[in-house]
């Protein structure tokens, strides 16, 4: 296992057909991981170029979706990195209202993660033991 092979954010496939939905209507689009405030902390979605990152901000990984031709980013701040880096990400969707920034939020549904600790295997791929 090495860095650039170990995954570090998935999507189920729940989030995948929302994200077709969404990129069908939107064009390509981006996550940034709120780093909490008002929206708690969750995944937020829009469309790419939107909102900007910037030097504090990592890209953890380029989301593979079946049937959506652009990879889509998955941004953290650094700060809120230092906190999840022995963590793998989870996109996943459910019923609710979320941020009315994100653009799920009109479809009665919001993003949300689940997570795991990294295998003893996956921290040592990623440097981090």
């Amino acid at each position: 296992m090495t860095q650039d092979t170990i995954e570090k954010v998935a999507c189920t496939p729940a989030a995948q057909d929302l994200l077709r939905s969404l990129v069908s209507r939107h064009g390509p689009v981006m996550f940034h991981q709120s780093g909490g405030c008002c929206d708690g902390s969750a995944p937020m979605c829009y469309p790419l170029g939107d909102f900007i990152v910037g030097d504090v901000d990592v890209l953890l990984q380029q989301l593979q979706i079946d049937g959506i031709e652009e990879p889509i980013p998955f941004y953290m701040s650094q700060s809120q990195y230092e906190y999840w880096k022995h963590t793998h990400l989870t996109v996943d969707v459910v019923p609710g209202r979320g941020s009315g920034f994100s653009l799920e939020a009109p479809e009665g549904v919001r993003f949300l993660i689940r997570s795991r600790i990294f295998t003893e295997d996956e921290l040592i791929g990623l440097g981090l033991l």
